[in-house]
């Protein structure tokens, strides 16, 4: 969703194309009323890039799914998915798409409740959602947009007057959530799975003419199609990277064909720099760590292939050929987006040899020294390395001169260079212990100060303003491990 776009007119405008796909893409459902509805947190500014009615904020009915906007037609989607390498038949379990909102731009985006009741896929689930969780989604979801990383968005968090059953009992909440649309790898597992060859080229189809209309053309779509998929996600996982973010459960079903980060369960921020990072209390063996998330995208893209080689070619020998050389150009794509990242981070306004050694150079100093990661490229391009712990090792001082030296031998004023930085390099980033206080404000005092202080900030990471320095603190020193839950 690009920031910036204005709307001249406002109502709802909701139209349904993925219901032209075949029925069993989806089973017809409504919302299942909640008690006592209360819109608790709104985003105004997302309701009027879609162009939804001034008034949308009072209408807690409508984002509880108590009552259905005009032209909604509700459904919950099918998809599988590959879960921790283990594939299943899956499906929108507590979840309702309202309908796909049309802007007068033509833009269209999916309007989703998430927690609204059980649905044909919920299986033993209750369908619900917990106040937290949805707050939690909604505060990085939204941050990330912040951060200029693609992302499906939040438009309102509504209390149900209802508690629901987890370890304990705990107040319920459904997210409103927005995005270009929510195909899914696991979307295409799906049609794959039921050995249906016409109903999966419907849906290659519907995903070209959604995402990647300028491929529809090609004498191969299907191949173009599966190559636009590949790039944009190793882009995407570049951007995670690059910020030290942790998605935490990067099953099939939860990357979008759209190349937006998509499901923020377990999702966190690396606070101190280490490869090894894993914040998912379900994510035992580390599969979805901070350093495995560029191979787990490469694999959740072979996956994508294994599914598309039905219509990839008439010949499955050609078909496996094609999604094979297609796929390994991954590798290539991703390192070219995470060194020019880095290079942005670095301030690097030119290329030289050694580049790629002083990032890595870097890191490995990071590692050892346990660096804070966001602070330390903060401290860079404030140009004061004498804030870093870590400012008088042998090694930091050391590559500090070379980076530097690096930096004056470019044409370009030096000035440039740290603007470049401040760019690529956010002051703040939603920090675990300030995501944590904020959620236990709400939930202990009903207080939802902390959350809209935090949130003004995180909409321009990028500002270096002095309201912001309170946020760059990275928290105490613990013994334990900062856990992160998915929710369910």
């Amino acid at each position: 969703m690009n920031k910036g776009d204005s709307m001249t007119q406002t109502g709802w405008n909701l139209k349904h194309s993925y219901q032209l796909l075949p029925e069993h893409f989806y089973a017809k459902v409504e919302p299942t009323p909640v008690k006592n509805p209360a819109c608790v947190v709104f985003n105004d500014d997302l309701a009027t890039e879609l162009g939804l009615p001034d008034d949308s904020k009072q209408h807690p009915e409508i984002w509880s799914g108590n009552e259905l906007p005009d032209g909604a037609d509700p459904i919950a989607q099918a998809y599988a998915g590959h879960q921790f390498g283990q594939f299943t038949m899956l499906g929108d379990g507590r979840a309702v798409l309202l309908g796909e909102q049309v802007t007068n731009k033509g833009r269209r985006f999916d309007i989703q409740l998430k927690g609204s009741g059980r649905t044909p896929f919920s299986r033993r689930g209750d369908g619900r959602a917990g106040l937290a969780p949805m707050l939690r989604e909604y505060m990085i979801s939204e941050s990330m947009y912040g951060l200029g990383i693609p992302t499906n968005r939040s438009l309102a968090v509504t209390t149900t007057g209802e508690h629901i059953q987890r370890e304990i009992e705990i107040p319920g909440a459904v997210l409103t959530r927005v995005s270009s649309s929510h195909l899914r790898v696991g979307t295409f597992q799906y049609a794959a799975g039921l050995g249906d060859v016409d109903a999966l080229r419907l849906l290659a189809d519907y995903a070209i003419q959604r995402h990647y209309p300028e491929v529809a053309g090609d004498e191969n779509r299907y191949a173009a199609f599966y190559e636009k998929v590949v790039e944009r996600q190793a882009a995407l996982i570049a951007k995670w990277q690059l910020t030290g973010f942790i998605h935490g459960v990067m099953n099939t079903d939860n990357m979008a064909i759209s190349g937006e980060t998509f499901d923020y369960g377990p999702c966190a921020f690396m606070d101190v720099y280490h490869p090894e990072t894993v914040f998912s209390s379900i994510d035992a063996q580390g599969r979805y760590a901070y350093q495995n998330q560029p191979p787990i995208g490469q694999w959740n893209l072979a996956r994508l292939a294994e599914a598309l080689i039905p219509i990839l070619d008439d010949e499955e020998e050609s078909a496996v050929e094609t999604a094979q050389e297609i796929l390994s150009r991954y590798g290539s794509y991703f390192q070219t987006y995470w060194v020019n990242g880095m290079r942005n981070k670095l301030g690097f306004l030119s290329e030289e040899s050694q580049d790629r050694a002083l990032m890595d150079d870097l890191l490995d100093i990071m590692k050892k020294q346990e660096a804070d990661y966001t602070n330390t490229f903060r401290a860079l391009t404030l140009d004061r390395p004498e804030e870093l712990p870590m400012y008088h090792s042998v090694a930091f001082s050391s590559w500090y001169d070379q980076w530097k030296k690096r930096l004056e031998r470019q044409e370009q004023p030096l000035h440039l260079a740290f603007e470049t930085m401040k760019k690529a390099n956010p002051a703040i980033i939603p920090r675990n212990h300030r995501v944590e206080e904020a959620l236990e404000a709400v939930i202990q005092e009903d207080d939802y100060s902390v959350m809209h202080q935090l949130m003004e900030q995180l909409k321009n990471p990028y500002a270096y303003s002095d309201a912001q320095v309170d946020y760059t603190q990275p928290p105490e020193p613990s013994d334990q491990p900062y856990r992160t839950y998915c929710g369910t």
